[in-house]
């Protein structure tokens, strides 16, 4: 059986808000650190993500939630891909390409030129993964998440 066609991609809602909060800081704490910002946007997501313009997601695979990504508004044009994180119970079942899937979707539909996304060089399945989505490397800039040492982008035709 094709796992990714049985992965329901839902909305945010008010009674789901505690799993951004709780997948991201399953990886966060695996590989380096819950950082303020990460805690401020992953307590509040209604606050800082839905209220701001942006967008949150969750893959759902037998009545679990299992991931998370986010659209955060940068401007009109321009959103971040982020806040995205797959369990580690359920990591090689194809959730992530179907997050990832879903947000470039969403992005089109949306008439969303840009999409940005910030990561860490160690953190190469997720990598690739962008790779795959036709993502690349940019110039990083300044950049407010201490473990960020990539930038990426992909133009949304």
């Amino acid at each position: 059986m094709n796992v990714q066609n049985t992965v329901e991609i839902i909305s945010f809602s008010e009674d789901l808000k505690e799993h951004i909060r709780t997948l991201n800081f399953e990886w966060l704490q695996k590989y380096f650190r819950v950082e303020d910002q990460d805690e401020i946007v992953l307590s509040n997501p209604q606050e800082e993500i839905i209220n701001k313009g942006g967008i949150i997601f969750y893959a759902k695979y037998n009545n679990e939630i299992l991931g998370t990504a986010s659209l955060i508004k940068i401007d009109d044009d321009t959103f971040e891909l982020s806040k995205m994180a797959v369990s580690d119970k359920a990591q090689g079942l194809g959730i992530g390409n179907k997050l990832i899937e879903h947000c470039l979707a969403i992005a089109k539909e949306n008439n969303i030129k840009k999409l940005i996304l910030y990561s860490n060089r160690i953190l190469l399945p997720a990598i690739h993964l962008y790779e795959k989505f036709g993502f690349v490397e940019v110039p990083l800039g300044n950049v407010s998440y201490e473990r960020a040492d990539i930038k990426m982008e992909k133009t949304i035709p």
